[in-house]
C-alpha cells in the first residue's frame, strides 16, 4: 500500500480529480481517498510511489508519502470552482 497525505484536497471534487489521474496513471490501481483525514491510499498495480506522486501533483495537489514512502512531491494547485466554492484547488 501507498500513501500519501493531500492537505489541499479539501472536496469531492478534489477527491474525484486526484482518483481520476490516478487511475489514468495505473489503470489497475485500488484506490482508497479518506477527505476527512486527507489520506490517499494506493494499491497499485504497475506505478511507483514516484509516479503515483507525479500524478497527483500534475492533477495540481501536494502529495506527501506517508509511512516511510521515499520521494516528497510538491506542487501547486490552480485553484478553481468546484463543490467547495473555490476554497481548494479543484481545477
Amino acid at each position: 500500500m501507498i500513501a500519501f497525505e493531500v492537505k489541499d484536497m479539501t472536496c469531492g471534487h478534489c477527491v474525484g480529480a486526484i482518483t481520476q489521474a490516478l487511475k489514468a496513471t495505473d489503470p489497475q490501481a485500488k484506490v482508497h481517498i479518506d477527505l476527512a483525514t486527507h489520506q490517499v491510499q494506493v494499491e497499485a498495480g504497475s506505478a511507483d510511489s514516484r509516479a503515483l506522486a507525479a500524478a497527483i501533483t500534475e492533477a495540481g495537489y501536494t502529495p506527501v508519502p506517508m509511512g516511510g514512502q521515499g520521494g516528497q512531491a510538491g506542487g501547486s494547485g490552480a485553484g478553481g470552482a468546484g463543490s467547495c466554492g473555490g476554497q481548494c484547488r479543484c481545477a
